[in-house]
């Protein structure tokens, strides 16, 4: 395996950072002051992030995520995603390249038909509006897709959607104007042929917009929100791929995108280390500075441990998914999914203790990046699918000896 970054790659990695350096990180107490100015249960979009947008856009900084629109593999693109994990309110928007937008653009990409590609995918790459999947379920545990029970029902040249999804990332951002919704065509059929996927935009009557739910207390600028969908009738031209796909798409869409959450994680794990660091640095307490107690020191140098172990795992799965694709690297897949959340919370926890009751507060990013992290360890599906995935593989494993 070489990680070796190719030179188009490196040049991309250096101009992001100046673009960080330059703007994003100065632009962060723009954007929480405009937020905090208007209260965190405003959901409106704080005008840095367009200017952000402008800037990247110039500096040839947009739509990274994807090799056919930046010429970046995914493993040179994982490199990317680490540098917006230091920022990861901004920076992944600001670049065009933010969940669950990636996700949908590739989804469409896939598998939209040219007319799907034309009205919502163009947009979409443009920056112009954000979307979201609607997939989790209040009413049953959606980690198992099976368990969806969300109806898409055909009727003449519509299909009619019933069911209620909560947990929907983007929905209180007005810019959200289209939704990929996740229900069941064929109840009774084969267990992984009775999901579809299918488009329902916003404005569709009898779509409803419950509520919007914090995470740890925190109100998401874009918002996660229940929706009901009660008679929702779209055009069956809105269906994705065809009836049935549904699992299949889904599949499709999860390994890049794990990479990509898995990478900005390990971003805000360098972030959180850096500020451990800083701070061991600068405070003083029984008579010299933290950095030099023992128990700090420790923590800091289990820290670039732990961070290094997973990057390296995740460039692994980056570089299996380039060359033998995301069924090539499923064990790898459901690993990061569960070791890279898992290190950042513990650098995040340990960054949090050094500041002392700076680290739970506001003054720092830490706080933030806690609850950022505890979620991802149930976004994407919880631990324990992964954990049972790759117990699964394991004990399926040809050995050379056992005894």
């Amino acid at each position: 395996m070489d990680f070796a970054l190719s030179a188009k790659a490196e040049d991309v990695t250096g101009r992001l950072w100046d673009f960080m350096r330059e703007h994003v990180f100065p632009a962060e107490a723009v954007y929480h002051a405009w937020r905090h100015e208007r209260g965190h249960d405003d959901h409106g979009f704080p005008p840095v992030v367009e200017e952000l947008k402008a800037e990247a856009r110039s500096r040839g900084l947009w739509n990274l995520f994807h090799h056919d629109l930046a010429g970046l593999s995914n493993l040179e693109y994982a490199s990317v995603a680490e540098i917006t994990g230091w920022s990861p309110v901004i920076a992944p928007e600001s670049i065009n390249c933010g969940a669950p937008d990636t996700g949908n653009m590739e989804t469409l990409m896939l598998f939209g038909t040219p007319e799907q590609k034309s009205q919502w995918l163009e947009p979409l790459l443009a920056g112009e509006i954000r979307s979201g999947f609607a997939m989790t379920e209040p009413d049953v545990a959606s980690s198992d897709a099976r368990n969806i029970s969300t109806s898409i029902v055909r009727d003449g040249d519509d299909y009619v959607i019933n069911g209620r999804k909560w947990w929907i990332t983007g929905t209180a951002d007005e810019r959200c104007q289209i939704f990929i919704v996740m229900g069941k065509t064929d109840p009774d059929g084969p267990a992984h042929r009775q999901q579809s996927m299918i488009l329902v935009p916003r404005d569709t009557p009898g779509l409803q917009i419950v509520r919007h739910l914090p995470v740890f207390g925190y109100q998401d600028q874009h918002g996660h929100s229940e929706l009901r969908f009660a008679d929702v009738r779209v055009p069956a031209a809105n269906m994705l791929a065809g009836e049935g796909d549904g699992f299949m798409i889904a599949q499709a869409r999860l390994g890049p995108g794990r990479i990509h959450h898995c990478m900005r994680a390990i971003g805000m794990a360098e972030r959180a280390l850096a500020l451990m660091v800083g701070r061991a640095q600068q405070r003083v307490a029984f008579g010299r500075p933290l950095a030099e107690q023992g128990t700090v020191r420790e923590q800091i140098a289990l820290s670039r441990i732990e961070i290094d172990q997973a990057r390296l795992l995740v460039l692994k799965t980056a570089d299996l998914i380039d060359k033998y694709g995301a069924k090539g690297a499923r064990t790898e897949i459901a690993a990061i999914k569960v070791a890279a959340p898992k290190v950042c919370l513990d650098v995040i926890d340990r960054a949090i203790q050094v500041h002392g009751g700076a680290g739970v507060s506001d003054d720092t990013p830490l706080a933030e990046f806690w609850a950022h992290a505890r979620t991802l360890r149930i976004v994407d599906g919880p631990d324990a699918v992964h954990v049972r995935s790759v117990a699964k593989e394991e004990l399926a494993r040809e050995r050379p000896y056992a005894g």
